[in-house]
């Protein structure tokens, strides 16, 4: 089983169970992100997680092993193709020159961790549209000198 049939697998027991990720979050005591980017394969389970997700989900064993497997993490077209993913992307275009340079004049020469990081997305009810608020919260790292 590839990785795209996995996540199709995955995807078709949450709709089966009308589970939600904030639900599947809720079951092993994780973020909702979490949970996408585990069935997306961007993130590795244990394998108490795993069972947790496959009783909640009736998933097969094999299923469930593969999801404390160790993912390739970032894979996919350089230029993203889905118009959603495609605006991260392009806000990445405009601000990343303008938010790196505010990082660096507020801690110096480093880098956001994407390991020791964090991801929420929550709504922002607003009678001019409704806004998507996304946090992103890694420890900073300096360069080190030696």
């Amino acid at each position: 089983m590839n990785a795209g049939e996995v996540t199709q697998k995955l995807f078709d027991a949450k709709k089966k169970k009308g589970k939600t990720f904030s639900d599947l979050g809720k079951i092993i005591d994780r973020d909702e992100v979490w949970i996408a980017s585990l069935f997306y394969g961007q993130a590795r389970a244990s394998e108490e997680e795993a069972a947790r997700l496959g009783s909640a989900l009736g998933l097969e064993k094999d299923l469930c092993d593969r999801l404390t497997e160790f993912p390739t993490k970032g894979l996919g077209p350089l230029v993203p193709t889905d118009p959603l993913i495609y605006r991260f992307y392009e806000i990445m275009q405009v601000y990343g020159m303008p938010m790196k340079s505010v990082i660096h004049e507020k801690f110096g020469d480093g880098i956001m961790s994407a390991i020791d990081f964090t991801l929420t997305i929550d709504k922002e009810i607003d009678p001019k549209g409704d806004r998507v608020v996304v946090t992103m919260n890694g420890k900073f790292l300096p360069y080190k000198k030696w």
